[in-house]
């Protein structure tokens, strides 16, 4: 799910950039307040269980990480909108009271659970009056034997088409995610069709990461990810719903390309309702806490850069120098360091790390060659 922000304009190309660069404070904190679930999904990056992890936060310190993320605001600066997820947030017997002091502090909160037997029309008419701004359902095949088939849990594709359909009823804003990975990509247009039929707000194409049990998944080849970002582009154009791309930060380079061939100038591009995705990606605008409190770049990039139970999260995302470097494109090697839409785009970080063990690294899902460096 987005949370938006005005930010500084400025040009694509070698120039030093002087905004895009998210240096003091995320635009969202994901927050993994359990890995306990009732699903077994096999691309989990959590490798989700069914009972909570030990050392998981408590409530105490769940209520004082709230008080640090509160820290985040500043003169100019908003604060960052938080994404409770999992495992599955509704495993939290807190929750309500999680949600309850987050909104009491200004934090907006949107809410990413599993399609289970918790998930019932009682819990979501809760989420509308705790002031829940939206949450996300997954759906990974158009039918029951391919999403099943995911999700490892008969009946869930027919459970969640009623999740999508009861939360419209109620008023809740849903964002569906769907997996993209060798075997699930031939089958998007069916799932695009079928999503016409519902109401959601935005529909987010997550292209696996190999990490957690997506590592036992594959992913498209460069090649054929480009094809899949310019289906999602054409579509994009009539959908009713935002089709956007989670680590496929390339589909901004497409977008932003195909504005420039139009004649648009590059601040008419940075003007675009497009360009408020602009430069957001692992570590830069994102950050990640896990349910143990560890802080991450984001919850592909299981890089840890300190513990909420000992640091401020303030300052590990402000100061840490992973997180420093991963906000500066000109640390990039490889031809996301070289490329003239590095600002905009970024490449994904967390991939970069997957593939070759350095978050700087180029983006290998990235086939495009930049035009400009040496």
């Amino acid at each position: 799910m987005t949370h938006t922000a005005a930010r500084p304009a400025h040009g694509i190309g070698s120039v030093k950039p002087v905004g895009w660069a998210y240096d003091t404070a995320p635009m969202i904190v994901y927050w993994e307040l359990t890995n306990a679930c009732g699903l077994a999904c096999r691309h989990c990056r959590a490798t989700a269980m069914p009972d909570p992890a030990p050392g998981e936060l408590s409530t105490e310190q769940a209520i004082a990480l709230l008080d640090d993320i509160a820290g985040f605001a500043g003169p100019g600066e908003p604060l960052p909108h938080i994404v409770m997820t999992g495992g599955d947030p509704l495993r939290r017997p807190d929750l309500a009271r999680l949600v309850g002091e987050a909104t009491g502090r200004g934090i907006g909160v949107s809410l990413a659970p599993a399609v289970t037997g918790l998930l019932t029309r009682e819990r979501m008419e809760w989420m509308k009056s705790a002031g829940i701004q939206a949450i996300s359902l997954s759906l990974d095949g158009s039918t029951a034997g391919l999403h099943d088939g995911v999700r490892m849990v008969p009946g869930t594709f027919d459970a969640t088409l009623e999740a999508l359909d009861l939360a419209a009823e109620v008023g809740l804003p849903v964002q569906v995610n769907t997996l993209v990975t060798e075997t699930t990509a031939s089958d998007l247009p069916a799932v695009y069709e079928l999503l016409r039929g519902h109401t959601l707000m935005q529909w987010s194409l997550f292209f696996l990461i190999s990490i957690g049990r997506g590592s036992e998944l594959t992913e498209l080849s460069p090649g054929e990810a480009e094809k899949v970002l310019l289906w999602a582009q054409r579509v994009g154009r009539d959908a009713p719903f935002r089709v956007k791309t989670t680590e496929a930060m390339h589909y901004r380079r497409l977008g932003a390309a195909a504005l420039l061939r139009a004649g648009k100038t590059r601040e008419e591009v940075e003007a675009h309702p497009m360009s408020r995705a602009f430069g957001i990606r692992d570590g830069n605008g994102i950050v990640f806490v896990s349910n143990t409190g560890d802080v991450t770049p984001s919850g592909f990039l299981p890089l840890s850069v300190g513990n909420v139970k000992e640091s401020s999260i303030v300052s590990l995302y402000r100061d840490d120098p992973l997180m420093r470097s991963l906000r500066d494109p000109d640390t990039f090697l490889g031809r996301c360091g070289r490329c003239e839409y590095r600002d905009w785009c970024g490449g994904s970080r967390a991939r970069a790390y997957a593939w070759t063990g350095n978050a700087l690294e180029s983006d290998p899902l990235c086939p495009y060659q930049p035009k400009v460096g040496a």
